[in-house]
């Protein structure tokens, strides 16, 4: 690094020159100041390369000001708060910051890969279309190994991220996404009349470029007015103010994600547990994109050079940071506003060689300035070429040549000698978040460019990003659409004015030829990231590539980190020249979100390490603990496996729960049970169109079991729901299923049945459910005072009520999933903890125990009652596990019904459910073995079936199962046989799946 003075003795609105800040870059020291960038302050200390490009390995230095920056990607942080990728023009600078550059080894000065730059000729865009295709042998151990290694800018990160981030979550009347003049005056004008509004800016303050602007608001300094404006909406209770927060995207019904840097730029704060980014999911009536322009480069030879920067870039370097971008520069332009950055560098005492104006006639208010302050201007004249150093390192001069639009090859080169170049082609109107959500362009020829049009979305642009740039044009326009978003002109708005010298039309400039070994635009760089040249976009035109889409994709260009934002437009003109079409004609490429890459840890938010995915607890999981449960996941929750006591192993811990509700009475924690309700007129009709039994018929207070189907006839869950009115039921599902079925339900009303007026409610974690099963289940339902009537005769089987228990307020169901007598009793959450110690307290003289998952399972399936994904895969229909009889033959439709009338859904030969029992009691079978047609001594074997549950029943004193076996039903009484590891093979007879109290009489006392 020379380390020569370019840091400006005067001038530099946003550093402070008492505060030094010191920092690494590439693992040199340097300082800084106090409200410098890592790009200011890496240039004020002499270093121009900041990178090098992705293919070709070029050096390259900073191009722009902000978001559009494309070369200078760094990375910054170490170890896991290693960040890649980063735009150094807007990482703020801090002590201690480790900054490091990307694509080299092993220096930036001496990069070996820039040996690519030598065979540019024999690499062109789409090369790879063609070179990787033979040998075909080549791909596994030559050509895909090199291309992982080449592939990717930056370094991943080390370890675990040590930082926290946020999702947050917010509703606006008016969302202003640009803190410029145009978008604060439409946050006033919103703001003053008392609307609810949300502003925000990708830089840390507010105002855009209106300090790099000319003229006058209200007579005096554009950034006057700005800071008074920023004052006013920062202390006004219904706006919400947003720096450091960049739009990312904006979809359906003005949902848009904004992206805050919440503490990058302040590690004190991140040491003390500060959120390092915030990820906001905004719902706006109305949104308003003040989103500026983007200034666009020009295509000359080797204009990748560092050295070459955007001309407001050039401006903002001197007058923000008090950095000059070089000694002695050249301004290349085909507009008025350039003429501003050579008015900046004179005042600032930087050298300026003369502005190069691609136009003929350079006249106007700004020209006369910059003639009286002794600048000359080249009028008519083009970069023809940029002369380097050593290395391409730096600039040392350009050629210059006449200029005239068709006219060829350049000659008659003239050369100026110079170490920047600071280029203007014109602004394009940042229009990506318009078109991330369907907006429509129009090509506006007095800015030769894309400008909004018509968008089905409640979302306007104004200023810069709708093509207007002058600053009486952006305040008129933020005025109009602050007043229009809430239909409302606040009397007490007081309506700036501003004045500019008026500017000359551009005349547009996309390629300007050289000669020599670069006339033929293999170094006119369009998309500086990606190494695409005028060239590489002419030679797609040659092989047949019409569409600008494949293009994009044959040639790479637009495909970059910056998403084409100083490429695209380039492209277009590029491709209009070389095929005589119009930039419309042409078309333009798609733009997508995000606007700016923006961090994982930003998305993730807080949903990380324990919290990726939450153990969700039931109201009573202390008391399981202390009990020593032994647990097992089902869905997202723990639920109690079983509780062993001492001396106990598992299985007999599980084997003395089985019986204690067999013989006495147990009490098992059913809380993690999907629990939804579905509430509205049309529930009803609802529920039989998603169920495949009938529930309209339902009264009120009773229950009914019923199936559910997928589209294709296929089982997805089941469980009992109850009618609590006639327009609102309570629908039960499995664990593992609750918020799979909410979703499904949601997605059935809000895609197909638009027309129903029902709400569905997933309410599983406010009620603690509790299964009181067993013998003896009635009397301690007794002990604890209901205040209604529990006897059979009034409280039968399938019926619900509610009421009080121990003074708790109750829903109580007489349901059954064990077939002993049982009341599943629901109460709020918090009430929980209360209820279930009470039932035990009045269960002890009977014996009470409580049971865990485990014997849960045995118990139904010695009744012969499935599990929605034990005895069903994703295959298995009604009548496959003998519940056919629950298909309403009277609907005219439900999900599924149609499926099921499939040829191969009734075909003879489907597996269906049965019960086996091995001919060893003491056998249990395996859970998922595979019943064979004929044993073998090894495979293949022809499959006919598989277990789906299987246990051992002490009830039954011996092994039980069940399984899917093809033509189950009418294999009653035959022996099949099981083939397992080492050669064993267990035989067992297929019998009814229901082992224990077929008829039903022990869950109807």
């Amino acid at each position: 690094m020379s380390g020569k003075p370019y840091r400006l003795p005067k001038g530099g609105r946003l550093i402070d020159r008492t505060k030094k800040v010191s920092f690494t870059f590439d693992g040199e020291t340097i300082t800084g100041l106090r409200g410098d960038t890592v790009a200011s302050a890496v240039l004020a200390h002499g270093q121009r390369v900041f990178g090098r490009s992705f293919k070709y390995h070029r050096p390259r230095g900073v191009v722009g000001l902000g978001a559009e920056e494309m070369n200078a990607l760094i990375g910054v942080g170490e170890g896991p708060r290693h960040e890649p990728n980063l735009r150094a023009t807007q990482i703020e600078l801090y002590d201690g910051l480790v900054a490091q550059s990307q694509n080299r080894w092993p220096s930036l000065s001496f990069d070996i890969g820039a040996i690519n730059s030598r065979f540019s000729r024999f690499i062109p865009g789409g090369f790879y279309y063609k070179t990787f295709m033979w040998p075909q042998a080549f791909w596994k151990h030559v050509y895909e190994p090199l291309i992982r290694r080449a592939a990717g800018l930056g370094k991943a990160p080390q370890g675990r991220d040590p930082d926290t981030y946020e999702h947050m979550h917010a509703h606006c009347d008016v969302l202003v996404i640009g803190a410029g003049i145009a978008g604060l005056a439409a946050a006033e004008a919103a703001q003053a009349a008392g609307a609810r509004v949300i502003i925000c800016d990708e830089q840390p303050r507010f105002g855009g470029v209106c300090d790099l602007s000319s003229g006058t608001i209200d007579g005096g300094s554009p950034l006057d007015w700005i800071k008074a404006r920023a004052e006013l909406l920062a202390q006004a209770d219904n706006v919400h103010v947003m720096t450091r927060t960049t739009a990312v995207g904006h979809w359906h019904h003005n949902y848009v994600m904004l992206f805050e840097r919440a503490a990058d730029h302040d590690p004190a704060s991140l040491a003390k547990g500060a959120p390092r980014h915030r990820l906001w999911k905004v719902r706006a009536k109305q949104v308003i994109l003040a989103t500026g322009a983007i200034e666009r480069p020009i295509a000359f030879a080797n204009n990748d050079r560092p050295g070459v920067m955007l001309a407001t870039a050039v401006r903002a370097f001197v007058e923000r940071y008090g950095v000059a971008p070089g000694m002695r520069g050249v301004v290349f332009t085909n507009n008025d506003d350039a003429y501003l950055t050579a008015l900046s560098l004179k005042r600032a005492g930087v050298g300026i060689a003369g502005i190069i104006d691609a136009r003929a006639d350079a006249g106007g208010a700004l020209a006369d300035e910059a003639r009286a302050q002794g600048i000359d201007i080249l009028a008519g004249q083009a970069i023809a070429g940029v002369e380097t150093g050593f290395g391409g390192l730096s600039v040392t001069g350009v050629k210059v040549a006449s200029w005239r639009r068709g006219q060829g090859r350049v000659v008659n080169e003239s050369r100026i000698a110079c170490d920047f170049v600071a280029m203007s082609g014109g602004f394009n109107p940042a229009v990506n978040l318009w078109c991330h959500n369907g907006g429509k362009l129009t090509f506006d020829s007095a800015l030769q460019s894309f400008k909004p049009g018509k968008h089905h979305d409640a979302i306007s642009a104004v200023g810069a990003a709708n093509g207007t740039m002058d600053i009486g044009g952006c305040l008129a326009e933020g005025y109009a659409a602050g007043e229009a978003a809430v239909k409302n002109a606040a009397p007490s708005l007081n309506r700036a004015k501003a004045e500019a010298p008026a500017q000359k039309p551009l005349e547009p400039i996309w390629f300007s030829p050289a000669t020599g070994k670069y006339n033929e635009g293999n170094k006119h760089f369009i998309d500086f990231q990606n190494d695409v040249t005028a060239a590489d976009l002419e030679l797609a035109q040659r092989e047949g590539y019409e569409s600008v889409e494949h293009t994009k994709r044959y040639t790479t260009f637009g495909m970059a980190t910056d998403q084409g934002k100083t490429s695209n437009l380039n492209g277009l003109g590029v491709l209009a020249e070389a095929t005589g079409k119009t930039i419309p004609e042409i078309g333009i490429t798609t733009f997508r979100p995000p606007y700016t890459p923006f961090s994982f840890g930003s998305i993730a938010g807080s949903l990380t390490k324990e919290l990726f995915l939450p153990i969700r607890q039931t109201p009573i999981f202390r008391w399981h603990k202390a009990q020593n449960a032994v647990f097992e996941p089902v869905g997202q929750w723990r639920r109690a496996y079983t509780y062993p006591r001492a001396g106990e192993d598992k299985h007999r811990s599980i084997n003395r729960e089985i019986l204690s509700v067999r013989q006495k009475v147990g009490l098992l924690d059913a809380s993690t049970l999907g629990k939804i309700e579905i509430k509205g007129k049309d529930a009803a009709e609802f529920l039989d169109r998603v169920y495949t039994n009938m529930f309209s018929t339902l009264k009120v207070g009773r229950c009914r079991y019923g199936l559910m189907m997928n589209e294709l006839g296929f089982l997805i869950d089941d469980g009992v729901t109850v009618r609590l009115a006639d327009d609102h039921f309570l629908m039960h599902t499995t664990s593992g299923g609750a918020d799979r079925i909410a979703a499904w339900l949601e997605e059935w009303l809000q895609t197909e049945w638009t027309q129903y007026k029902v709400f569905v409610t997933p309410v599983t974690e406010q009620w603690a459910q509790f299964a009181i099963a067993g013998p003896k289940a009635r009397e301690v339902l007794s002990k604890l005072g209901p205040d209604f009537d529990i006897s059979a005769e009034d409280f039968p089987h399938m019926v619900m009520k509610e009421g009080k228990l121990a003074g708790y307020p109750v829903r109580i169901y007489r349901i059954s999933f064990s077939g002993e007598l049982s009341y599943e009793v629901a109460t709020p959450a918090n009430f929980g903890r209360g209820l279930w110690d009470a039932i035990l307290s009045a269960g002890a003289e009977f014996g009470i125990e409580a049971y865990g998952t485990e014997a849960l399972h045995v118990l139904r399936a010695e009744k012969g009652y499935i599990v929605v994904g034990d005895e069903t895969d994703g295959t298995v229909t009604p009548a496959d596990v003998g519940l056919d009889g629950l298909v309403s033959k009277k609907k005219a439709d439900f999900i599924g019904k149609r499926s099921l009338e499939q040829s191969f859904l009734k075909s003879a030969g489907r597996k269906q459910l049965v019960g086996l029992l091995t001919e060893d009691p003491k056998e249990v079978l395996p859970d998922g073995a595979y019943a064979v047609r004929t044993p073998k001594d090894k495979p293949p074997m022809t499959m006919i079936g598989q277990v789906t549950s299987t246990y051992y029943s002490p009830t039954l004193d011996r092994s039980i199962a069940m399984a899917l076996i093809e033509n189950g039903r009418n294999r009653m009484g035959e022996t099949i046989s099981f083939p397992l590891e080492g050669g064993k093979v267990v035989r067992a007879k297929i019998t009814d799946p229901v082992f224990y109290d077929k008829e039903g009489s022990r869950q109807n006392v």
